[in-house]
């Protein structure tokens, strides 16, 4: 893993923001508000009118938005004097090559979920990372939250005694939500429901876990659809510890989530988000809440990180895990549900 480096200087951070989807927008509006620290230098957008509802977001604080240049090498060929970092929110296929070309670039990366599309795609991530010396943190809202934080260290420590069981569910109205979009189109997504927003109960599972699953069994059910909507999935952690994942996107309206974690002396209780964290120990009545501080968002952690404040919350390691995870799941559904051991995948 590379070495990070304290910066000092009190210069705004200049950043290319690739992408100006609706996540960018969303993004962008929190970043607006941190503009002593960060500057939307450049933005790199081939659909105009993404551009055109990105730059209404400029306009309406009364600001300038950002130049546009819609192809990404030669955005980073021209700014490479003056971009430092990179914040890329694509569909799901461009993040390795963008992702790659920032780094190669001298540019520290936040890179949105899920990570790549493959464990292949993860360690050739890694391994540009390690060459170029980079910064790479991957925008997952449970890894980088000090709910997710806070469960790993206590996990780890044994504070809750040996890892027996982990069982988690997502659920949103992904099906309709998503329709004729890009999300449900495969070669662009690389999966449906479970792989989109249940990333986020992949990532978060394999980061508490903080081990390799080295049997997987899955089931995925595409409801008429290009791509999984409804999935479960059933697993063997290399401690011996079992997984229950379920993942359900054709529900009402909702988008919401549970994890818990069962050890040999407590309990705890978060969300794939990082929502909230409970914990229970022998001989106590319920679950009670764990203060743990106030979470930042995605950017303002890449700063923290990069400036040498904190350690990497969301390193591209967890998302090797969860991407070695995913292609266990994908082989393991076209089989009808088969179980999958790792060096199957590998």
């Amino acid at each position: 893993m590379s070495t990070r480096t304290v910066r000092t200087t009190k210069m705004p951070v200049k950043m290319a923001l690739i992408g100006c989807g609706g996540m960018a927008r969303y993004h962008a509006a929190q970043i607006l508000r941190h503009q002593g620290a960060t500057e939307i230098r450049v933005v790199c957008e081939p659909s105009l009118l993404a551009y055109a509802q990105f730059s209404a977001l400029f306009e309406d604080v009364g600001l300038k938005p950002p130049p546009n240049e819609p192809d990404l090498q030669r955005l980073l060929q021209e700014y490479s004097q003056e971009v430092q970092a990179a914040f890329i929110i694509t569909p799901h296929v461009y993040h390795h090559d963008q992702a790659t070309a920032c780094l190669e670039a001298g540019v520290d990366v936040l890179l949105e979920k899920p990570m790549v599309m493959s464990a292949a795609e993860a360690r050739s991530l890694i391994a540009t990372r390690d060459r170029t010396g980079r910064l790479l943190v991957v925008a997952f809202n449970g890894s980088l939250s000090p709910e997710i934080r806070t469960a790993v260290k206590m996990l780890r420590r044994g504070d809750l005694g040996r890892l027996i069981n982990i069982h988690a569910v997502v659920w949103q109205n992904w099906n309709g939500l998503t329709a004729n979009t890009w999300r449900q189109a495969p070669a662009m997504s690389g999966g449906g429901f479970l792989f989109d927003t249940g990333a986020h109960l992949l990532n978060t599972t394999a980061d508490l876990a903080g081990e390799e699953f080295v049997e997987v069994a899955a089931w995925l059910d595409d409801s008429g659809r290009d791509v999984d909507i409804n999935g479960v999935v059933m697993a063997r952690l290399a401690s011996g510890a079992f997984v229950a994942l379920s993942g359900c996107g054709d529900t009402i309206e909702s988008c919401a989530s549970d994890v818990r974690v069962f050890c040999s002396e407590g309990m705890l209780r978060t969300g794939v988000w990082g929502e909230r964290l409970e914990v229970q120990r022998r001989g106590e009545a319920e679950l009670a809440p764990v203060d743990v501080g106030v979470s930042r968002v995605a950017w303002e952690q890449f700063l923290a990180v990069r400036s040498g404040q904190i350690p990497n919350p969301s390193p591209p390691e967890v998302g090797l895990r969860m991407a070695q995870l995913w292609d266990m799941i994908k082989l393991s559904a076209a089989t009808g549900g088969r179980p999958v051991m790792m060096k199957d995948v590998i």
